[in-house]
């Protein structure tokens, strides 16, 4: 199945690809002639999963991406006090080469301005047998979680035209910002802005800042936390230069570009962005970044007000139906089904928050599900919040695997998601099941009366009309199925019939001994009371099916109560027959327990599977 987060980013490609504004950058010669129409966007998330669409695989130059990386590694040499004192962390308001120099000290504005960059890589030192440029390729390659190289081509044509950027490194060095000859450290940081990557490199460079400074793909360490959550506060303010305010309001994530076409935008918990497209805007942005970054935002809830909490996974369980059946009680032909095809109806649990981390991880859950898997039930029971993400792309996710051959049912008393996926309803049971309206993907109270719903249609789609009967005679009852034909009738001719209406109360919890109830058709509900109030459903019987005799087994005591769900008939074996037959044929008497002890040892099996269900936290 294709994951919708995948289409959405196709279709958000294709739409974006169409705008022709901005030019390439021309004041570099090495990357002057770059294909305009090279556009890729690579989302990835902050456990290393990457989406990635369009041009992606393109080697480009980092140029001012390679800032905040090298800014981090001084800081984590030095510390952040040693580096303040050269480097400043406020708002400059100007462009990306202004010099926005503090008067008398000559501290540069803040680290993603041109000055501060130079000033940041002049902090790093050689060590441990590696120069200072070794370091910081080293850096940025576990960034990336692979080995990257520089543009010789592109670092001479830095080195030979970057006269403005000369200046500065001698005007910092008149200021004792740089406390050494400016040429080489200018020679390390044009190398440094040559550094050479993919749209994908920058997406993973993300994710590692949105990891708290970990390479989710290789789980290096890169930088330490307080780094990263100064690294991440300057490129809120300053990463996108005299644009900075106008991007934080608008995209709501910490941002660097480069002249290059590239733009790293993070959301810290939960994903990482790279994009490249060379046409760049007045500020030196890539204008088709820019535009993309802005509906990503919009579109899957980025902003950082949005999604302020750390992402995780909402998978809580996911499990099949064989797992968890819902407690009805089958003949044999359709626990036969059952046992066969249950597989085919995963129920996937979900907790949490559904921000872009959590519907994204809810997603790729689903979209991993095997062609096998016809019937996807969503419990949301546990879901605290729902974002935009989650109303635009679950209806993706419905549809795509409608186009799989698979339907989606959820488990939505709080209409979570009813809305997103639109109206319609499937009806319940009379204790909170009522479906809550989902369109094409029906919404439950309950998980077991989804999970019942899953079994009918398996039962229905791969068993006979003798799987789901409306209507079952008494000899024919599963619970006399080892007893010959003609001792079943005579049984039944000593039953007395009774019927109920919807709501009654058949059997309540107290009552004696009061024998064996038969359903000859309709529904039934046994529940017993909830710790916290209300009452607790334990099972479901239908046609066929028998309830009654478990109380003999409770000191003579009903342990439950129970009722008619809809117009129910059944025939009662009393306990005075029972007792008649124990007199008249005490073999006939020890033949019909032994069956009973059967067909209840079954349903007391699924009662304690449930049972480990409920207490595992599903």
């Amino acid at each position: 199945m294709d994951s919708p987060i995948q289409t959405y980013l196709q279709a958000l490609h294709d739409e974006i690809a169409g705008i022709r504004d901005g030019t390439p950058d021309s004041n570099i010669p090495g990357i002057a002639g770059v294909d305009p129409d090279r556009f890729g966007i690579c989302l990835a998330t902050a456990d290393g999963y990457a989406y990635e669409v369009g041009d992606t695989r393109e080697d480009f130059t980092i140029q001012s991406i390679s800032k905040p990386l090298t800014y981090g590694l001084a800081l984590a040499d030095l510390g952040a006090g040693a580096v303040d004192e050269k480097i400043d962390v406020e708002p400059s308001g100007d462009a990306f080469n202004e010099l926005s120099l503090a008067e008398g000290t000559g501290r540069p504005a803040n680290a993603m301005i041109n000055a501060g960059a130079i000033a940041a890589a002049s902090l790093v030192k050689g060590r441990g047998g590696s120069s200072r440029f070794e370091r910081i390729l080293k850096t940025y390659s576990d960034f990336a979680g692979r080995d990257l190289d520089y543009s010789a081509r592109v670092y001479e044509s830095e080195r030979r035209s970057g006269y403005r950027n000369y200046a500065m490194g001698y005007l910092l060095r008149q200021f004792n910002i740089l406390e050494q000859d400016p040429v080489p450290v200018l020679e390390d940081y044009f190398r440094q802005c040559s550094v050479l990557v993919t749209c994908r490199d920058l997406a993973m460079i993300a994710a590692t800042l949105a990891n708290a400074g970990a390479n989710p793909a290789t789980g290096k360490q890169v930088l330490e936390l307080d780094v990263v959550e100064r690294v991440l506060s300057v490129m809120a303010t300053c990463g996108m230069y005299d644009d900075a305010g106008s991007w934080l309001s608008s995209v709501g994530m910490p941002a660097k570009s480069g002249v290059g076409g590239g733009i790293i935008a993070v959301l810290p918990g939960q994903v990482g962005v790279g994009i490249y497209a060379p046409p760049l805007d007045e500020h030196g942005t890539s204008v088709r970044g820019g535009a993309a970054c802005r509906r990503l935002s919009r579109d899957l809830g980025l902003h950082f007000v949005h999604a302020a909490r750390t992402g995780r996974s909402a998978i809580h369980a996911s499990y099949d139906i064989t797992a968890a059946p819902s407690g009805i009680r089958r003949n044999d032909e359709g626990a036969e089904v059952l046992r066969s095809h249950g597989h085919r109806a995963r129920v996937i649990e979900l907790n949490g928050d559904l921000l872009f981390a959590g519907t994204e991880s809810v997603i790729r859950e689903v979209s991993a599900q095997g062609p096998d898997v016809e019937l996807v039930i969503l419990d949301l029971r546990r879901v605290d919040e729902t974002g935009r993400v989650a109303a635009k792309l679950f209806p993706r996710l419905r549809d795509a695997l409608a186009d799989a051959g698979c339907e989606l049912l959820l488990i939505d008393p709080g209409g979570v998601l009813a809305g997103s996926l639109g109206g319609g309803s499937r009806d319940g049971e009379d204790d909170g099941d009522d479906g809550v309206g989902a369109g094409s993907a029906p919404a439950f109270g309950t998980r077991r009366a989804a999970v019942e719903d899953a079994e009918n249609r398996l039962i229905a789609r791969y068993g006979s009309e003798l799987c789901l009967p409306e209507t079952v005679a008494v000899p024919d009852s599963p619970a006399l199925g080892t007893l010959d034909p003609a001792v079943a009738k005579a049984l039944a001719e000593r039953m007395e019939p009774r019927e109920y209406d919807d709501g009654d109360v058949i059997r309540r919890v107290g009552q004696r001994f009061g024998g064996v109830y038969f359903i000859l058709s309709g529904k039934v509900a046994s529940s017993l009371p909830a710790p916290g109030g209300g009452r607790l459903r334990i099972s479901t019987l239908s046609a066929g099916m028998t309830f009654g005799e478990l109380a003999l087994a409770s000191d003579d005591r009903q342990e439950t109560t129970v009722k008619a769900v809809g117009p129910v008939r059944v025939s009662v074996l009393t306990a005075d027959a029972m007792a008649e037959i124990e007199a008249e044929d005490p073999l006939l008497a020890v033949e019909l327990w032994k069956t009973l002890t059967r067909d209840a040892y079954v349903r007391v099996d699924q009662y304690l599977r449930e049972t480990a269900i409920r207490d595992d936290g599903r």
